[in-house]
């Protein structure tokens, strides 16, 4: 982009009117040399882009007069003219126009019949349409010896355009490209270690510098080729709108990694904060070059993109200096390379406007100038690796002197900590000493309201056991009195049968007997007794039912892991609490199929009546009772290998700040004396040793939900096992 704005001035500068003169013609007669066409070459704009070639050949053409034609930056067609005679010994001549950045360009050779051969290339054509594998526009020419043809040659550029044009031999062609390919080829080698050792730097000491500065070798280089026509050929030779853009997109992205270098390279954000904006600017200047690219506006991106590149340069040179002067050493470098590469772009310029001649030094000096450049910057970051490391040595001096300085200091402190170390160790042996006292003293109240809580549960528990085994125990007593009665009867009527003697009347003694049986109803006590003693029964069964509960509650004979049934534990739960169930609640048994988990029973227990208790007791707190519900729900999780118990009540409900404190212990909502606190407490231990967790869901007013997560199998060490049991 820079070179394009040098070449708007200079061609502003150096811009001659030309006069007419009829049509040259290029006698072509060493088969062994190649012959510059540009002297020879008539010039023609359409400034309509709608003229064909018939049209082109009425109108009046204007001579170059240079070796090397310039058609300027221009959205129009131009048209060259020229004509070839060929006195050599060959039948096939090659043309080359060697300026592979053409847009379109379209050679007309003038048949003698008088029609045209038309031969189309160009960036708008697929590579491998052409008819010579180069970059540069090679056209094969076909004149027998001493013939002569007239040409014309059609172009349009969205850029700087010159026509470079060659005409020779395939051999010496292929001699000149081959030098110009492998000089080419030792420029991107250079390019390419230049960014392999400051990537591999980068990957050494981590300095982002060198990450951008790889970034923009790798542009520059892309840059050159892309000038050179090596992208489309070698990158990508089949998409047509890379290679019609790639001479934008490349510079573009050339310009901002080359300002983002020169912020990181400089330190602009310490050494020149103002510096710093201004290549902000310019990085924010080249992004916004984009959108007329993007929308195919040539001329109009080509504009922005030189005007962009001409004040970054300058702006890149400003803020150099300033930093140079502010005494940064790298500065320096910087404005040796980027004045070298500076120069070689005016270089380049001047040739192409014929101020330098087109040779070999001025072809080449892009790519000397920005090689020159790169190797430089590269000397330069390598460097900042010395100031690193001078750096280092004078952070290493001073913290010895700091560290001698504060061993000195250690000294003296040393002896003033060890009398207060002394003085601080008797003082915490004595709050060690009541400390001791305090928490022995905890203990033994932490014991005391444990056991507070059990008998609290157990003094419950009783009482409930008392009266579900008082009822059948009374059912069977109030039985045995009217059972006696029938029995006695019944011994009366045997006394009678057996005061029958030998001699007496048998049929009076029978008939007395049966008045007897009717006088006692006999049947009536028949079925009576059959009666008493279905109670009696059903009230033994009855008590023996509750003392299974209990056992199964208490699992007294399960110190150990055991494969349990969870319904069971519940089941004998709800036995024992039967007597604590209020007549409006409705106990509601929503049990899903589950398989036996390995668990300590009684202590499972222990939670279930805690909890159950615990719901009854928020129920009974209702201010304003109704017909209420308790709900036991469980649930197998085959995926997880875990069953979940649910147990959720009508009753009062709890706010937050109540729910997040209920597993703390001695937290309570009961009055004082009613309650130790310890319950949750328990039972959160309960499930946490059997790995398990509790979940709590409650609102005021709506009821509480306690969910109980337990796996299937408990990974219990031996010291927890045995503390447990």
């Amino acid at each position: 982009m820079l070179i394009r704005f040098f070449a708007l001035i200079i061609l502003a500068l150096h811009w001659q009117s030309t006069a007419f003169a009829e049509t040259p013609r290029v006698v072509f007669k060493d088969s062994t040399q190649l012959m510059q066409v540009g002297p020879y070459v008539e010039l023609y704009r359409d400034n309509t882009n709608l003229l064909t070639i018939n049209d082109v050949r009425k109108q009046t053409f204007t001579l170059s007069k240079t070796d090397v034609p310039n058609l300027q930056i221009s959205p129009f067609s131009n048209w060259a003219r020229f004509a070839i005679t060929n006195e050599t010994g060959l039948n096939r001549l090659l043309l080359e126009v060697e300026y592979p950045t053409i847009d379109e360009i379209t050679l007309y050779e003038i048949l003698p019949s008088g029609g045209y051969r038309v031969v189309e290339l160009g960036q708008f054509q697929p590579y491998r349409y052409r008819p010579y594998d180069h970059q540069n526009y090679i056209f094969p020419l076909m004149l027998a010896r001493g013939e002569t043809r007239e040409f014309y040659l059609k172009v349009k550029a969205g850029e700087q355009a010159q026509l470079p044009m060659y005409l020779g031999g395939e051999t010496s062609l292929n001699v000149k490209n081959t030098e110009r390919n492998f000089i080419f080829g030792v420029y991107i080698g250079i390019i390419l270690v230049m960014a392999l050792y400051n990537l591999f730097i980068y990957l050494s000491i981590r300095d982002r510098s060198y990450l951008i500065y790889v970034s923009y070798i790798i542009c520059v280089g892309l840059t050159q080729a892309s000038q050179q026509g090596y992208t489309f050929r070698f990158l990508w030779p089949n998409n047509i709108w890379l290679a019609t853009h790639d001479t934008l997109i490349i510079p573009i992205l050339n310009g901002i990694t080359a300002a983002l270098f020169i912020q990181s390279f400089l330190h602009t954000r310490e050494k020149y904060r103002t510096g710093h904006h201004i290549l902000t600017g310019v990085v924010i200047a080249y992004s916004l070059v984009f959108i007329p690219t993007f929308l195919d506006k040539y001329f109009v991106a080509n504009m922005m993109a030189q005007m962009t590149a001409m004040a970054a340069s300058l702006l890149a040179i400003f803020v150099g200096y300033k930093v140079a002067r502010r005494g940064f050493i790298p500065a320096r470098y910087f404005l040796v390379a980027w004045g070298i590469f500076l120069s070689s772009v005016c270089v380049f310029v001047l040739r192409n406007f014929n101020i330098l001649p087109y040779n070999d030094f001025t072809y080449y000096a892009l790519q000397i100038g920005s090689a020159a450049e790169v190797t430089l910057l590269s000397f330069a970051l390598a460097n900042k690796i010395n100031i690193y490391r001078k750096e280092k040595e004078e952070s290493q001096a001073v913290a010895l002197r700091i560290s001698q300085e504060n061993e000195q200091l250690v000294r003296e402190q040393n002896i003033i900590l060890e009398a207060k170390v002394l003085e601080r160790t008797e003082a915490l042996q004595n709050s060690n000493v009541e400390l001791n006292k305090a928490l022995t003293n905890l203990k033994n109240a932490q014991t005391q309201l444990v056991e507070a809580e059990k008998m609290a549960s157990l003094g419950q528990l009783t009482a409930g056991i008392a009266h579900e085994i008082n009822n059948p125990i009374n059912f069977v007593t109030s039985n045995i009195k009217p059972l006696k009665l029938d029995f006695e009867d019944l011994r009366s009527l045997l006394r009678q049968y057996e005061a029958i003697g030998p001699a007496d009347n048998i049929q009076q003694k029978l008939a007395d007997i049966e008045q007897f049986k009717q006088q006692i109803d006999i049947d009536y006590v028949h079925s009576e007794i059959d009666t008493l003693i279905k109670g009696i029964e059903d009230g033994a069964n009855r008590t023996a039912e509750i003392v299974k509960g209990l056992r199964t509650f208490s699992r007294l004979d399960e110190s150990d892991l055991k494969f349990v049934d969870i319904h069971e534990g519940l089941n004998s739960t709800m036995v024992l609490l039967r007597n604590n169930i209020p007549k409006n609640v409705d106990v509601v048994y929503n049990y899903g199929e589950l398989p036996k988990i390995e668990c300590f029973a009684g202590k499972l227990n222990q939670v279930f009546l805690n909890i159950i208790n615990n719901a009854l007791n928020a129920i009974k707190m209702k201010p304003e009772q109704g017909q209420e519900k308790l709900t036991i729900t469980t649930r197998y999780f085959e995926a997880e290998k875990q069953v979940s118990i649910s147990i959720k009540d009508s009753g009062i409900g709890m706010t937050d700040k109540v729910k997040e404190k209920i597993f703390e212990p001695f937290f309570t909502t009961k009055d004082v004396g009613e309650g130790t606190g310890l319950g949750l407490s328990i039972v959160f231990s309960i499930i946490e040793k059997h790995h398990g967790r509790i979940l709590v869901e409650s609102e005021p007013g709506k009821g509480a939900e306690f969910i109980i997560y337990l796996p299937l199998h408990v990974p219990i060490v031996p010291s927890v096992q045995s503390h447990m049991s």
